[in-house]
């Protein structure tokens, strides 16, 4: 016990995982990580002089994320972090003016190095893994990977392990088997039925483990019929009252049905878990993870991320019949589909409980060698819509791989446009006449709402528009600038059912925008819907918001290529986010008025996060739209925030976000819990 005491001691007492100093002039030092120990404190000095700070979550919170103003002329920053007796420096940073205001102008040099740095894997330090590197995804397994924890459960229901089995190598059968017999929750049963296989090894093999272990039974079919019916088979089989689908050739953790199990114990009204997963290469080396995002019903719609490991109420799958015979290479999504139509008591589990092994010819190694999965996957789509009496139809995009839904509208409502400017005719009269003579959709009105513009030309372009155009008007708002309280006022004058919010120095690009946009926003359980934005150069700008990411948000994706596909197609098929950018955001009236509208304590900075998490805290879910592309020429008639008045008012901004929203901020819950707020999708050093 002394020597396990005396490496905790000498373990660190907090792990960094962002530091950022910013502002030229006053400025200000992010530090966001973990502690190790609750009652953890810290003191910050700048020039050797003690700072106040502040700490955005609760002492008794394990996460920090502080913050503090270091004022001018800084040259010297050291925090450290306090524990009893025990005093560790955290960071030391030499800074300077002529530091920071080369790190400000070479920001983009610096970006070109970073990608480059990536691709070599080059790093002295590893704060973050690249997950997509097989050698670093494993370093983080062996170095970072949370070890099981067991406690004694007080409710062990029985599981009922489904397999399907077809001619498989005995000796990817056995390591199935195995890794199920080494289960730390023992209370299971593995219903294996064999669809007819020729192969005489894999039936031997059966037999073996057969007579092994009772809770092995297997079922022999004369003749052989297909994975869906032959699923079906072991569900009749199964006695559990929760089911789990296993392939024959897959694996299993060792604490994969204990933490299914935990979590009932948690809460006992959960009908549908699923967990994290990755792959087994041909070496038997874990690779290609699936970090994946707690439940997303429109991701869903996309692609089936949930995919392996689930856990199913049984009673559930035998309410919608199990598996459907004819959507083979689909028989899993179209399941998770209609089960998931039946409950909300839905639950994900952040950790890799399964590995899906790539054998030539799966799935698992290259969508494309089971085209009909493809076709399969659409029909299971528009079932699911008809089942729902939703007007759509699923398309498949081939640069991805993964699909979209196209929602029909049997009429176009009105849709009021609100555009918040002050001057700049030019650039506003290129986002007026990109609506004007792009858009298909025909039932809109333009509410332009002019912030104290004081330009002949400016009113000169009004006066134009309102001639040309009778669904064009001119709202004034005659005050200080607040853009919650200007889009606020122009949604006071609306008429529309629907709300378009669009920055003046946007672009249309995409002819059918209202059309999509709407099809999204007018279902049931859709909050806001978000749009691609491109940056004239066109790479990426936003496509999405991740709650909590650098601070209080960021764009996902920012500076990627306009031909990129993303992960897991993100940038090409409709994805759910905790929030996406008021630069072009389409929300129904009514739902925009339920939660309050936009917060005008947010004057500038996260109006659109603040109001996309008060949708998603009143059960909707937002969603951002990859097939609908502007250009967004950012800022350009507002300017940067570089003055002192505006930088101390953002500081206020991003006091409000963590006062108010720090739970999501620490766990946002469509970015999962492994990867790291300091690079997007890289995973997070932990020890």
């Amino acid at each position: 016990m002394d020597k396990e005491k005396k490496e905790q001691e000498q373990e660190k007492l907090i792990v960094v995982d962002y530091i950022s100093v910013t502002g030229i002039k006053n400025s200000l030092i992010t530090v966001m990580g973990k502690k190790r120990f609750e009652d953890i404190k810290f003191e910050i000095y700048a020039n050797n002089k003690k700072m106040e700070y502040k700490n955005q979550y609760a002492d008794t919170e394990l996460y920090f994320s502080l913050t503090s103003v270091l004022g001018k002329n800084l040259h010297l920053v050291e925090i450290y972090a306090i524990y009893k007796d025990r005093k560790e420096l955290v960071a030391k940073i030499h800074t300077s003016f002529i530091l920071r205001m080369i790190k400000k102008f070479m920001e983009p040099f610096y970006s070109v190095c970073r990608k480059i740095r990536k691709k070599l894997h080059f790093r002295t330090k590893k704060f973050v893994y690249d997950s997509f590197d097989k050698y670093e995804y494993n370093d983080w397994i062996k170095y970072e990977e949370p070890a099981p924890k067991y406690e004694k459960l007080n409710y062990n229901p029985l599981i009922s392990i489904l397999i399907p089995v077809y001619n498989v190598e005995p000796k990817y059968l056995k390591k199935c088997l195995d890794s199920i017999l080494k289960q730390h929750y023992e209370n299971f049963e593995v219903c294996l039925v064999d669809d007819a296989s020729t192969k005489q090894e894999t039936i031997d093999t059966l037999k073996e483990y057969e007579k092994l272990d009772s809770r092995i039974r297997v079922k022999y079919n004369k003749k052989n019929q297909n994975i869906s019916l032959a699923t079906n088979d072991a569900l009749k089989m199964a006695k559990g009252e929760f089911i789990a689908l296993t392939d024959d050739d897959d694996e299993l953790t060792p604490n994969a049905l204990y933490e299914n199990v935990k979590v009932l114990n948690e809460n006992g009204k959960l009908d549908f878990i699923y967990s994290d997963e990755d792959k087994l290469d041909l070496d038997g080396k874990r690779c290609e993870p699936n970090f994946k995002t707690d439940w997303a019903p429109d991701t869903l719609l996309s692609c089936n991320y949930l995919c392996h490991l689930v856990v199913i109420r049984k009673k559930l799958v035998d309410e919608v019949g199990g598996e459907e015979a004819g959507l083979e290479g689909a028989q899993d999504y179209d399941l998770f589909l209609k089960v998931t139509e039946k409950t909300k008591n839905i639950y994900h589990i952040p950790k890799i409980l399964y590995h899906w092994r790539k054998i030539p010819g799966s799935t698992s190694m290259k969508l494309e060698s089971k085209n009909y999965a493809i076709e399969r996957s659409i029909k299971a789509i528009d079932n699911a819509l008809k089942r729902r009496k939703i007007l759509g139809h699923a398309e498949f995009d081939e640069k991805s791989m993964y699909y979209r839904v196209v929602y029909e509208l049997k009429e176009e409502p009105l849709v009021s446009i609100l555009i918040p400017t002050k001057d700049y005719a030019d650039i506003t009269e290129n986002c007026l006449k990109s609506i004007y003579e792009k858009t298909t959709y025909k039932n809109f009105e333009v509410i332009l709402i002019d912030n104290r513009s004081e330009k002949q030309e400016t009113f000169a372009l009004f006066e134009k528009y309102k001639k040309e155009h009778k669904n064009f008007k001119v709202v004034k708002a005659d005050m200080e600038f607040n853009y919650s309280k200007i889009n606020n006022l122009g949604a006071s004058k609306a008429k529309g059912e629907y709300i378009c919010l669009l920055n003046n120095d946007t672009e249309i690009i995409t002819p059918d925008w209202l059309q999509t946009m709407v099809g999204y926003a007018s279902q049931k359980h859709i909050g806001a819907v978000g749009a691609k934005l491109l940056y004239p150069g066109m790479t990426v700008q936003h496509c999405g918001v991740i709650v909590g990411l650098g601070g209080v948000a960021s764009h996902v994706y920012c500076n990627a290529a306009r031909e990129d596909t993303g992960r897991f197609g993100c940038l090409r098929v409709p994805n759910n986010y905790s929030a996406v950018t008021a630069a072009c955001l389409v929300v129904k009236k009514s739902r925009f008025e339920a939660v309050g509208k936009l917060e005008t304590d947010l004057q500038v900075a996260y109006n659109d996060v603040d109001f996309c998490l008060k949708l998603l805290r009143k059960g909707y879910y937002n969603v951002e739209l990859p097939q609908v592309e502007l250009l967004h020429y950012e800022s350009k008639s507002r300017g940067l925030d570089t003055t002192s008045e505006k930088y101390k008012r953002f500081v206020k901004e991003q006091e409000y976000m963590y006062n108010k929203w720090r739970d999501y901020i620490s766990n946002d819950p469509f970015y999962n819990t492994n990867f790291s707020k300091r690079n997007t999708f890289f995973l997070q050093k932990i020890k």
